[in-house]
């Protein structure tokens, strides 16, 4: 459901974050997660504990998983335990969410350019893209820590522009998490929320005021 003060507008490009936006990746950070967990001897977590910490990185995940014990762990150490249980096992479970493979054939189709901006590592970011066959047209891909700032930093997405040629007024970012769309908004770009990604809820979802908040990644044939 688009807002409906927005107008139909025609982008020169699309921007993508990666995690809960393209790719669903939670089953693959959540296997991680209770690998670390298992090895502490901590109960494993299910599904719905580990899919709401998805889109927020490592240490996320790992308070999700020891909840309040985990203040008092080593978390540098078992960060870096859950990253390595991760990069090992990338995309074993990884799929593109129903209707991004569509979207990105018509943007190829229409000579439209589109990239990934996520704050995931690029030694992560790297081989999961690589390993994904629908994200190899994409013309960009930058990290988080491709600059010294990420989301909700807009530097990224501003680089993301320079590289695609393509003006920030003229790009939509589409994001599952409040830092993307500030992060556009700060860029100068229109906004759209993935509300299929892992938001919070929907309500939430909606407070972050994105220029439109798709129900399905088939909402962006709206703008191409």
């Amino acid at each position: 459901m688009a807002n409906s003060h927005s107008p139909h507008i025609e982008y020169d490009a699309f921007l993508f974050d990666l995690d809960g936006t393209l790719l669903d990746t939670a089953d693959d950070l959540g296997a991680a997660l209770n690998a670390v967990l298992r090895a502490q001897q901590i109960d494993e977590v299910t599904s719905d504990v580990y899919r709401l910490a998805a889109s927020n990185g490592a240490g996320a995940l790992l308070a999700a998983g020891f909840k309040d014990k985990w203040p008092e762990q080593p978390q540098a150490e078992l960060i870096q335990q859950l990253l390595d249980e991760y990069a090992t096992n990338i995309a074993k479970h990884t799929t593109c969410f129903k209707g991004v493979e569509s979207l990105l054939i018509a943007l190829d189709q229409k000579k439209i350019k589109w990239g990934i901006m996520t704050n995931k590592p690029g030694f992560l970011t790297d081989p999961l893209v690589a390993a994904i066959p629908a994200l190899k047209n994409a013309s960009v891909v930058i990290s988080g820590d491709t600059l010294a700032e990420a989301k909700p930093s807009p530097l990224p997405l501003l680089h993301c522009a320079k590289l695609m040629a393509v003006k920030p007024n003229r790009c939509l970012y589409i994001g599952d998490a409040q830092r993307d769309i500030q992060a556009g908004k700060a860029a100068g770009m229109h906004t759209a929320t993935a509300l299929w990604g892992y938001i919070p809820n929907n309500e939430e979802a909606l407070s972050w005021k994105a220029d439109f908040n798709w129900q399905s990644p088939i909402d962006g044939f709206n703008h191409i």
